[in-house]
């Protein structure tokens, strides 16, 4: 008998009406039927329908969703009902009638969930909760994190916590995948999968007429593609995809076409890297937003690449079609206009430039009638040849329109239908904002042993945007950052910025500058001052005007290398006095792959030397104003 239809114990639980507060009565109506329902076994009740499997997700980048897409099809295979929704589109409330649930989250930022669980997120620690919510409930977690990072998988760990102490019970230990790991999560995850689906099947038996589908048997599509024969209109898919359907600000399903005012090289001519200042106008957009926040923006594939990716697959980019879902209850990706063209889905939804994952080798290796071809693409795609894949594809940074490349007569042969099931979605990237609506952008490009040099997909297309050679737009919107400045005003505050991590810190700057709060301390770091010395005529006008204390950390000026970390130390006495005993707040933005760890250091041994801590006590110390929000941090890989 499975687990969820055994009755488990429930406490009389008697609790004050204040306790309650403002708890969804459906769960507090839940506990009180828990002994009615119909449980398989017992004499004289209904037996109940075989439970479905429910996959929750919290992702940030797409690598949560990802697992969770492979779970429900590794569900579908072995028979089981199962539904995948990002935690925040689930009715929170109906948890607890689910007998199953797998939690994938991501963890982001200074620990922080993703914006599709944040909803989510504060209702399952809402402290009026009952201590039996969930207790029909049989669960398991699945953590996505960089152990590179002090909160590494917090998320995962502390909603672990959070379901046991409302009654769940974990049918298995947690999982914790890295992407540290030489073969990133993977390496945790596929172990702990083959322990999931054996207990699960332990659990809730399939029938035996039901075999399990091979892995090289390809699964239904998720939609149809239907192609039409007439063109259906005039307006364009950009001016229907970007029309306002509603009176709110602009958000991603209805971002604000924004034009390009200017867009300028601010780094030498000689640096190793083009970096933008890029101004739009949101004239008329409704859109406002505070120092901190940030601006996203929703790239598009170059036209290069869409016309390769067309001959490829022997696709028409002219050709219109509609989408039909295959399945009741799943919706059309609302970012995607009816009817669209191909070069529209190709241009401004598959993601092409990015590099595939697994998942991606699995349904490629299904669709393939070519014996060479897909036996290298299940090779790819098992768990054993992920150290080979990794070579191929991870290494170099391999995009996936690059793969179909290599792979001709599989990718000739991919029916349209798969399209939407094989390729992600092109997701919006982040930017700080620096000032009005101003960004900057570092162009991404570097060398692999590949010969096309790799380039960031909306980095490259921002540069190549020219508004002296016509109108150009960016589809965008904002949403608040992880920076929160303080609103008492005679709070002083440490910002360190090197590189492009100054950027939110100018929007703070001239905010605070235009309040009148002077203790602002400014900690910049770059290579060379006549090359990326970002606005060194403002911010020296300030410190001319006693609004701005700066420090600069030129790397490339000395024998020996100079950085931020190392200008933290030399002020030591300073940086104690600001954050011990006038109650300063920190903040860091920038490179996410050693500065933060090195910054952190810098603090710990400042406060060992000048506040005469412990090491124990600097770490516990440091722990103190990350956890009261006077220690913030901002990174990007």
């Amino acid at each position: 008998m499975p687990h969820w239809a055994r009755p488990k114990g429930v406490t009389s639980g008697r609790r004050r009406k204040s306790e309650v507060g403002a708890v969804p009565a459906v769960w507090l109506a839940g506990l009180s039927c828990r002994f009615s329902v119909s449980v398989q076994g017992f004499p004289g009740r209904t037996p109940m329908p075989s439970p479905q499997l429910l996959v929750l997700f919290g992702s940030q980048t797409g690598t949560a969703q990802d697992v969770s897409e492979r779970l429900g099809r590794e569900a579908r295979r072995r028979r089981l009902c199962c539904r995948v929704q990002a935690l925040d589109s689930y009715p929170v409330v109906n948890l607890i009638n689910e007998p199953l649930v797998i939690f994938v989250c991501a963890t982001t930022g200074q620990g922080d969930p993703p914006d599709n669980m944040k909803n989510f997120w504060r209702f399952i620690f809402r402290k009026n909760l009952p201590s039996t919510s969930l207790c029909r409930m049989d669960f398991v977690v699945l953590g996505l994190g960089d152990s590179s990072y002090a909160k590494y998988n917090f998320v995962a760990k502390k909603l672990h916590r959070r379901l046991l102490q409302l009654g769940g019970s974990a049918l298995l230990p947690m999982c914790l995948g890295d992407d540290q790991h030489e073969l990133g999560p993977d390496a945790a995850i596929d172990p702990w999968l083959r322990d999931l689906w054996e207990k699960v099947l332990e659990l809730c038996p399939v029938p035996r007429d039901l075999p399990v589908i091979p892995p090289g048997v390809p699964l239904p599509s998720r939609f149809a593609l239907h192609f039409l024969r007439e063109d259906p209109g005039t307006r364009s898919e950009e001016q229907r995809a970007a029309s306002p359907g509603s009176q709110g600000p602009p958000s991603e399903l209805q971002p604000f076409l924004a034009p390009v005012v200017a867009n300028q090289r601010v780094t030498g001519p000689s640096h190793f890297q083009d970096v933008r200042l890029i101004d739009f106008d949101i004239t008329g957009s409704g859109i406002s937003f505070a120092a901190g926040d940030v601006v996203l923006i929703q790239p598009s594939n170059s036209a290069a690449h869409v016309q390769q990716f067309c001959q490829v697959l022997g696709l028409n980019p002219d050709q219109r079609f509609t989408l039909q879902p295959r399945e009741p209850g799943v919706p059309c990706p609302p970012r995607l206009p009816q009817p669209c063209s191909v070069r529209h889905l190709v241009s401004r939804y598959l993601d092409i430039a990015s590099v595939p994952r697994r998942s991606f080798f699995e349904l490629l290796a299904c669709l393939s009638a070519h014996e060479l071809e897909r036996e290298k693409l299940l090779e790819f795609s098992s768990a054993q040849g992920q150290e080979e894949l990794h070579e191929y594809c991870s290494r170099p940074r391999r995009t996936i329109l690059e793969v179909l490349c290599d792979f001709p007569h599989t990718a000739g042969a991919i029916p349209p239908d798969y399209l939407l099931d094989l390729i992600p979605a092109i997701r919006p990237r982040a930017f700080s904002i620096a000032s009005s609506l101003l960004i900057l952008v570092a162009v991404v490009q570097y060398q692999t042993r590949l010969r096309e040099p790799r380039r960031g997909l909306c980095s490259s297309w921002l540069a190549s945007l020219d508004p002296g050679q016509g109108a150009a737009r960016v589809p965008l919107w904002v949403r608040p950052g992880g920076l929160a400045f303080p609103e008492t005003p005679d709070t002083p505050v440490i910002m360190v910025g090197p590189g492009t991590g100054v950027a939110p810190f100018r929007a703070a700057i001239q905010e605070r500058v235009a309040q009148g709060r002077t203790g602002n301390i400014l900690v910049f770091g770059c290579r060379l001052r006549d090359q990326d010395f970002y606005w060194e005529a403002e911010w020296r006008d300030l410190e001319r005007k006693g609004c701005l204390t700066l420090v600069t950390a030129f790397s490339r000026e000395q024998e020996q290398k100079v950085y931020v970390q190392h200008r933290l130390r030399e002020l030591g006495p300073l940086v104690w006095e600001l954050l011990d005993r006038q109650g300063a707040c920190f903040y860091l933005a920038g490179n996410a792959k050693y500065m933060p760890a090195d910054v952190s250091e810098a603090l710990m041994s400042i406060f060992r030397e000048e506040g005469g801590l412990s090491g124990p006590d600097a770490a516990a110390y440091l722990a103190r104003l990350q956890r009261t929000l006077r220690f913030q941090t901002e990174t990007w890989a």
